[in-house]
């Protein structure tokens, strides 16, 4: 499948579009975690075997498509793993957990913060190893980012998450006591990563407004995330944040996180995003991974991509456009490619600018 070729490098376009210079068209990074192995000709498994086949994955990612970022998923259940919780292991699906490790939220005290260290956890190690490769391999080119997980999410992967939400109303004590842990667990997660020279991506899907109210959000998700970004940043590295789903009532919230990117689901419209947020970090999304990724054609594709950067290309801190959440394994290739080359349609454009298609 012929892709068309780009004028600059990821870390040229990247450099020159922030630093409010012209380029040959806009940062473009489609959430590829569960489509990339199939996009290098295996099954989802094949890349959780070695630090050798994240980058073999990452690498066919961007010869194939010329994403502006290269990401190594470190996951949603990477902290409950190293603590113990039981992940299944599908050949072609992102694993789920089959037992958590915590059973009531009364055994909170279990939990030994040492699991999550590098020298005591093989996936971090192999995640670790697999940026430094990247980095040493790669880093003239493009950029890399460990995508990790959030604190009520990280909570989730201890404690099943209907079990964490009770105990916010009926156990706070406990509650709390499972989130601090959580958030100290992925505070030293996010710090082994970020020393590494990789940008940090937090998602944190329990948080999603289709769950909790702004309410909740504010007490027992905010005051934790905001203690992530002193971490990521002492070693002059980014953090982006993303919530899937409905997002539009805690938007607002989410900007106070001390976040550097701010990444949108398709529920929520980039005019919104961009008023909320624009004048404060670059806004990031969102074409709709299933109803217009997978279920649509790449006409279709295309017109949604050109609607997003019509939408968002002003925004005044930037716009990386992307979709509005991790591809599904099933998406069809050409759609992928649709996706990358309606961005280079549209064609040059300066940050804050519209631009116009070519």
């Amino acid at each position: 499948m012929q892709v068309r070729k780009d004028e600059m490098t990821s870390n040229e376009r990247m450099a020159a579009y922030f630093d409010g210079e012209e380029v040959d068209r806009l940062p473009a990074m489609p959430m590829v975690d569960s489509f990339g192995p199939r996009l290098a000709g295996y099954e989802m498994r094949y890349k959780r075997l070695s630090a050798e086949h994240q980058v073999e994955v990452q690498k066919a990612c961007y010869d194939l498509l010329g994403l502006d970022g290269l990401s190594i998923e470190y996951g949603l259940h990477g902290i409950g793993q190293a603590c113990g919780t039981v992940l299944n292991d599908p050949a072609d699906r992102t694993p789920s957990i089959d037992k958590h490790v915590l059973e009531s939220i009364e055994q909170v005290d279990r939990l030994d913060l040492d699991c999550v260290l590098r020298k005591n956890d093989p996936w971090i190690d192999m995640c670790m190893t697999a940026c430094e490769m990247l980095v040493d391999q790669m880093g003239d080119v493009v950029g890399t980012s460990a995508s990790l997980t959030g604190p009520l999410t990280a909570a989730a992967s201890l404690l099943p998450m209907r079990d964490l939400l009770v105990a916010t109303r009926k156990k706070p004590e406990l509650a709390r006591k499972l989130i601090r842990f959580s958030t100290d667990a992925l505070k030293l997660v996010s710090d082994q990563f970020a020393s590494l020279g990789v940008d940090i991506f937090i998602c944190d899907p329990v948080a999603s407004g289709d769950i909790i109210n702004e309410k909740t959000y504010r007490e027992w998700v905010l005051p934790y995330t905001q203690e992530l970004a002193p971490v990521i940043h002492k070693h002059n590295v980014a953090m982006g944040y993303h919530i899937c789903g409905n997002t539009n009532k805690i938007t607002g919230a989410m900007l106070e996180s001390g976040c550097d990117m701010l990444s949108v689901d398709a529920k929520v419209p980039l005019t919104f995003a961009k008023e909320m947020g624009g004048d404060k970090v670059p806004i990031i999304g969102n074409v709709d991974p299933m109803d217009v990724m997978m279920l649509g054609t790449p006409d279709e594709v295309r017109e949604n991509v050109l609607r997003n950067i019509e939408d968002c290309v002003d925004s005044p801190c930037g716009y990386i456009v992307s979709t509005g959440c991790d591809l599904p394994v099933n998406t069809p290739l050409e759609n992928v490619v649709a996706f990358m080359d309606a961005v280079r349609e549209y064609g040059s454009v300066r940050i804050g600018q519209k631009g116009s298609a070519v």
